[in-house]
């Protein structure tokens, strides 16, 4: 009776070293599974877990409406993610030919992907859809594993995508921003605590105006174009798209040419629009006024060139006034030529076309007057340039421009940051030019008729620009308009690009009715009363 006690002693004591020897060698073993057979796949997991975290505290972008309220446009968001084990895929052909059919990958793609036996960790839907997730659950393959992954989400998909750019994977395995926005302020939006970015883009005219200029594009079978409105008095760019777009979400689906934001990024001849400025020279300048007069023939004879009017007809006795509701090649040289090319020039290099804009955007060209810079003497080129040929700009500039006449003479820092102050560049023009050019824009407008709104007093021109090619121009024309309004108190200026439209109409069959229909919206979402009942 005495034993009984010291053997179970014993064997309580045998039955605890044998737990601690179980449990320290299942330790070892899990820790020899874990740093050893698995520690290439953990880390593996570990560096894209390290990606994702990245892109998951990314700040967020927003647009606003007329009210300040705050619209997120770029955030972040979970999506399922399908990945392989190719170490333990079993049947490497039974694993491709179930998942081809699944998958946005081509079969030697898929293949390559899960035969790769040296990886534990082969990403192949980093956005998966749903039905794909519902697929390969009931796939029930060996090695394929569905997790979840926070990544850059844009919840209007194609709205201002050349604005705000994409964010993609770089070569270190993170993420970073590529064009636009997402490019320009990758430092801040990736930074840690990440900053949001709050724009000066109100969602409801971007949504209008994007949509007016995607039914334009296909109205005429042109091959794109862009639109701007910006807020004149301060410079703000309230919308800013170009068509085809793209969807941020998806932009490996994209052409490349899409990502591009051509109201910078590309420079073109203008056409007429230049003669408004041509005009603001002159008579700013002192050498001419909106009652100058000329004899109009049809055609002008500089150096070895004939310039003609667009129309090829003759004016007779014409008023500068009307140089510019007749849209005149003519009468805009004989105001260049009054002017002189040294101050036409200056002028030109004071309304900004020869540097850039400085707008918070990656990529921005400058305007090219090389034509006229290279050649100070050369009448042709000055000629040609007072109606908008032989040099380029870019709409971001063509619409500040004209955006300064209608603010008065002050060309304002274009910005799409609502936190930036507004800060003028320069007093281009005097305030009492500018009133002059403003009403031959709006007396231009109204004879026109296409592009008038009751009840409003609103200014614009037109501009319709052959393209050039080898040994000249070709038959591809850009049509442009910029208008702006109401002209008593301007709050905004509309700018439509149109790229070769089919059968090469005038401006005033496109993007005239393009400006009014936007317009309409801007005012009646404004609320902005009439100012010309009375001159109606």
């Amino acid at each position: 009776m005495v034993c009984k006690p010291i053997m179970s002693n014993r064997f309580r004591l045998s039955i605890l070293i044998f737990s601690v020897f179980s449990g320290f060698s299942l330790l070892v073993f899990n820790l020899y599974n874990l740093q050893i057979l698995k520690g290439e796949y953990y880390l593996d997991r570990a560096k894209s877990q390290l990606a994702n975290s990245l892109e998951e505290n990314r700040g967020n972008i927003y647009f606003i409406d007329k009210n300040n309220n705050q619209i997120p446009v770029a955030t972040n968001k979970s999506y399922p993610v399908i990945f392989a084990i190719p170490k333990e895929i079993d049947d490497l052909e039974e694993a491709v030919q179930s998942l081809l059919p699944v998958l946005d990958m081509t079969e030697p793609e898929l293949r390559s992907a899960l035969q790769e036996k040296n990886s534990n960790y082969k990403l192949l839907a980093k956005k998966a859809s749903d039905d794909q997730v519902g697929k390969v659950n009931s796939l029930e393959l060996k090695g394929i594993y569905i997790n979840e992954q926070k990544s850059r989400f844009y919840p209007f998909n194609n709205l201002a995508a050349q604005l705000l750019g994409y964010v993609g994977p770089n070569d270190e395995g993170g993420v970073v921003g590529k064009y636009g926005l997402e490019l320009f302020y990758n430092d801040k939006l990736a930074d840690s605590p990440a900053e949001d970015l709050v724009l000066t883009i109100d969602r409801n005219i971007q949504t209008e105006a994007e949509e007016i200029l995607a039914n334009l594009v296909k109205k005429f079978s042109a091959a794109g174009g862009s639109v701007i409105v910006q807020e004149p008095k301060t410079g703000k760019i309230l919308a800013m798209g170009d068509y085809p777009s793209f969807d941020p979400n998806n932009y490996s689906k994209a052409k490349l040419s899409s990502f591009l934001n051509k109201n910078i990024q590309s420079i073109y001849e203008p056409g007429s629009i230049f003669k408004v400025l041509t005009m603001a020279a002159g008579i700013d300048s002192g050498a001419i006024t909106p009652e100058t007069t000329y004899y109009d023939t049809g055609e002008l004879k500089v150096k070895d060139r004939t310039i003609r009017n667009w129309d090829l007809k003759s004016y007779g006795q014409t008023t500068m006034t009307e140089v510019i509701e007749h849209s005149l090649n003519i009468g805009a040289a004989f105001a260049e030529k009054k002017t002189g090319h040294e101050a036409f020039y200056n002028y030109l290099l004071k309304f900004g076309f020869s540097k850039l804009t400085q707008i918070d955007l990656p990529g921005e060209l400058p305007g090219n007057l090389k034509n006229l810079s290279e050649d100070m003497n050369n009448p042709v080129n000055f000629a040609t340039a007072s109606f908008g040929q032989g040099i380029a700009v870019t709409t971001l500039q063509l619409v500040g421009a004209v955006s300064s006449l209608a603010n008065g003479g002050h060309l304002m820092r274009p910005i799409v940051i609502a936190k930036d102050e507004p800060e003028e560049v320069e007093q281009v023009i005097t305030k009492g030019t500018a009133q002059k050019v403003v009403s031959m824009m709006e007396n231009a407008l109204k004879k026109a008729e296409i592009g008038r709104i009751e009840g409003y007093r609103l200014a614009g021109k037109t501009g319709t620009a052959q393209l050039a090619g080898k040994g000249g121009y070709t038959s591809d024309v850009i049509n442009t308009y910029v208008g702006f309004g109401p002209v008593s108190d301007p709050k905004f200026t509309i700018l439509f690009r149109l790229e070769k439209p089919a059968g090469a109409p005038l401006a005033g069959q496109t993007v005239v009715p393009a400006f009014r229909e936007l317009a309409q919206f801007i005012l009646n979402y404004y609320n902005i009363p009439p100012d010309g009942l009375a001159k109606e």
